[in-house]
């Protein structure tokens, strides 16, 4: 068998093992994981990798010349995120081979996600892979890997119904912000940054009335753009505190390095509105909200894992589903395996 293809690996943490507070620790800005990108696939005995950063995970998907160079991308990865080596030995996994091409099949199909079956993380991994490929630091292998990955994917959301009775971020946050405030026709929303996430959030709870938002983000043209989308308003960030005690929600979704809205700023904002309950979306890593501020009288604070593990709840009715379609992408990964192994031998030969 190819040595090559036995150094094959995926080193990762996500959110299955790794808490809140320590997934924080190992965050990435974009910008971030492309200079580690970068720096991988100039490490010595790297031939292709690809990071693929989330919300929920943060993995290195790599071709080395022996598997060994894992060790060497861990203490990399922790010197430049300036982390003990023994806090993400605790929560990291790796696997190479086999094991590598199936939990690339599952991350793509939304098998391994947060909220099992979304589908945001295949356009997420999408992306990855294509600002890798036009950086020339995936070849041959990871190539044939995440375009069959993608098609994979596709098969088994179209042979199995993994996404049926599947929940969205934005369909839990209606259903709570309705149960606060009833209807949500009256309900200010102010919207505090422009990620992805945050907008569909904003979007659903606009789908049932709550037509009122506000936008505020670190460049002003982001902001104003992202209201216009919303039919709302924009607001210059370094205003956005003082209009706090306006908003009945408020979601945030920054990229900010630490929290952006501590107990203070919060319980100030709550003096000022008297018996009004205030709901707290932190759908950033790191965490934009302090959670001290959950003590705080009538305010209610979810973070994404709060949100997801809502989502999960009918996740027994979905089990014989989502066994289906780990069958199916276990057949794709063999096969891609044998495509792989095949072509290496063609090349070496």
């Amino acid at each position: 068998m190819s040595d090559v293809l036995q150094s094959l690996f995926v080193l990762g943490t996500s959110h299955h093992a790794t808490p809140l507070d320590v997934r924080e620790r190992f965050a990435l800005t974009q910008p971030q994981a492309l200079e580690l990108q970068q720096r991988l696939h100039a490490h010595e005995g790297i031939r292709e990798c690809l990071v693929l950063n989330t919300c929920n995970r943060l993995e290195i998907y790599g071709l080395a010349d022996r598997i060994e160079r894992v060790d060497e991308i861990r203490e990399l990865f922790c010197e430049k995120q300036n982390v003990p080596i023994e806090l993400f030995q605790q929560y990291a996994y790796s696997h190479n081979n086999l094991e590598a091409l199936q939990h690339v099949l599952e991350v793509s199909t939304g098998l391994d996600s947060q909220m099992v079956g979304e589908t945001e993380i295949l356009g997420q991994l999408k992306q990855a892979y294509t600002k890798a490929r036009d950086a020339k630091c995936t070849g041959n292998v990871l190539n044939r890997l995440f375009e069959k990955s993608f098609q994979a994917a596709k098969a088994a959301r179209s042979q199995t119904g993994i996404t049926r009775g599947q929940i969205s971020i934005g369909n839990v946050a209606v259903d709570l912000a309705s149960r606060i405030f009833g209807q949500l026709s009256k309900s200010r929303v102010l919207l505090l940054g422009s990620g992805e996430v945050g907008e569909k959030t904003a979007q659903a709870l606009k789908s049932r009335g709550a037509d009122d938002i506000a936008v505020s983000s670190r460049t002003f043209e982001n902001a104003h753009k992202l209201a216009h989308e919303l039919g709302g308003s924009a607001i210059d960030f370094e205003d956005f505190k003082a209009q706090l005690e306006h908003f009945d929600i408020v979601i945030c979704s920054t990229a900010a390095p630490g929290t952006i809205l501590d107990r203070s700023i919060i319980a100030q904002s709550m003096k000022r509105r008297p018996e009004r309950p205030c709901f707290l979306i932190d759908l950033a890593l790191p965490r934009d909200i302090d959670p001290a501020v959950e003590d705080i009288e009538n305010v209610y604070l979810y973070n994404l894992d709060d949100l997801s593990t809502i989502a999960n709840e009918n996740l027994t009715a979905r089990k014989a589903e989502i066994d289906n379609a780990r069958e199916i992408l276990k057949k794709h990964a063999w096969n891609l395996w044998l495509q792989l192994r095949r072509r290496e031998l063609m090349r070496r030969a």
